[in-house]
């Protein structure tokens, strides 16, 4: 796919070199590539072309309006988890119909505000949620179309921070209650139910586990068909795994080989929440070494990115790949490359070869346009890095780079 590769030991980035866009924007840098982006959508959209589908961007994954409006513009819909989403998405041009509201603690004035915009779903977590969303849709004279999120007990192989499918996790209610809530959900004012889902974690390269949920899942909706509900979709969320360590991972096609079969005879709508699948590997943060530092044998790489800007590896010691921007044929030594921020657990890698770089030098760290950016922070009052989008070869700024100023505009001490 075209975005990301290297030429002549340098990366590029749809052609335009990583370090000259460092010296253009500054470091720490998001760069993303349109055509990976756009690419990664396309995948999806063809792999379930055989059923009626709608492919909802999860907009946790990556907020920026840019990227958001170039999904919104290829026909995506949108899963989204807090009223600050559900507006990024309306301003970037979701159609409100295609916005499924999902989360495990929507707020009533979060509630209030997706009716008012006349949302598609509300994907809710409990049957308290579902009474709470009578209630303000009745007050509104408005009708709350739900999908019930239900927890199949199922293992995604995964991370446990970033599975959500099992029986001790927060998320859905058990799947052997589903039809007793949606039975009462349905006799509420104010209620249409038009399907259930599931989605049972993150980062998933095995498919197995897949196959037992959209099983579950299916019967599930067949039971609910034959007692006369009358539903429009069924929604096996996302977690597709992208191939952050370079040993490859699954593609939508693949998932859709197991999809399809399962549910082709339902007559219903699929829907699909994908994330990182489709912005993980369109995105790398660019940083620029600080210094280096041996203590005892230990060689550390200091670099102006810190936990705050990536949280991943310090979170739940997520790889990513990390290289420089210019590939110099250096002897590659073990090092631990880490951040300016006072924590132990700012590191951005551990124990990892790398080729020799020196100060001044432009390391690269690849994959990380999902959950890089939205999980960043103001930690040891550290400014957000700025976002740069390339298109068809041209860098434009998204995101300017974040001030004292703008650290200090809410403070009224």
């Amino acid at each position: 796919m075209p975005g990301f590769e290297r030429v002549d030991g340098r990366l590029l980035c749809e052609g335009v070199p990583a370090e000259e866009l460092a010296g253009s924007f500054g470091t720490p840098l998001y760069v993303y590539s349109r055509d990976v982006l756009t690419g990664n959508y396309r995948a999806y959209d063809e792999a379930f072309a055989p059923v009626p589908h709608r492919i909802c961007y999860a907009v946790k994954a990556n907020a920026s309006q840019a990227l958001l409006r170039i999904l919104a513009a290829m026909g995506a819909g949108a899963d989204i988890v807090s009223g600050g989403e559900l507006r990024a998405a309306l301003r970037a041009g979701f159609p409100a119909e295609r916005i499924v509201f999902s989360g495990v603690g929507k707020t009533d004035e979060e509630l209030a505000l997706a009716l008012q915009s006349g949302i598609g779903e509300f994907g809710v977590e409990s049957e308290d949620e579902i009474v709470r969303l009578s209630a303000a849709a009745a007050a509104r004279g408005a009708k709350a179309r739900i999908t019930l999120r239900v927890n199949p007990d199922i293992d995604p192989k995964s991370h446990p921070y970033i599975s959500t499918g099992l029986r001790e996790n927060k998320f859905g209610v058990e799947i052997e209650r589903a039809p007793d809530i949606l039975r009462r959900g349905r006799a509420l004012p104010g209620i249409e139910v038009v399907g259930v889902q599931s989605h049972i974690g993150s980062q998933m390269r095995d498919l197995e586990p897949v196959d037992g949920a959209v099983a579950a899942l299916v019967g599930l909706t067949q039971r609910l068909l034959a007692e006369g509900f009358r539903l429009d979709s069924i929604d096996i969320g996302g977690g597709l795994g992208i191939d952050y360590e370079g040993d490859g991972a699954p593609h939508p096609r693949d998932l859709a080989r197991r999809v399809l079969p399962k549910i082709s005879g339902l007559g219903l709508t699929l829907l699909v929440e994908p994330g990182r699948s489709i912005v993980g590997n369109a995105g790398v943060m660019l940083t620029r070494v600080i210094g280096l530092k041996e203590n005892r044998g230990k060689r550390f790489v200091i670099v102006d990115a810190g936990m705050n800007d990536l949280l991943r590896p310090s979170l739940y010691e997520a790889y990513h790949r990390v290289e420089p921007a210019v590939a110099r044929g250096r002897e590659s030594v073990n090092v631990d490359v880490v951040g300016p921020v006072c924590e132990s657990s700012d590191f951005l890698a551990l124990d990892r070869s790398l080729e020799a770089v020196s100060p001044g030098d432009v390391v690269v760290v690849r994959d990380t346009g999902a959950y890089g950016f939205s999980m960043t922070s103001n930690y040891n009052m550290r400014p957000r890095p700025a976002e740069v989008l390339v298109e068809d070869g041209r860098p434009r700024i998204v995101r300017r780079r974040e001030t004292f100023d703008d650290l200090m505009a809410n403070e009224l001490g």
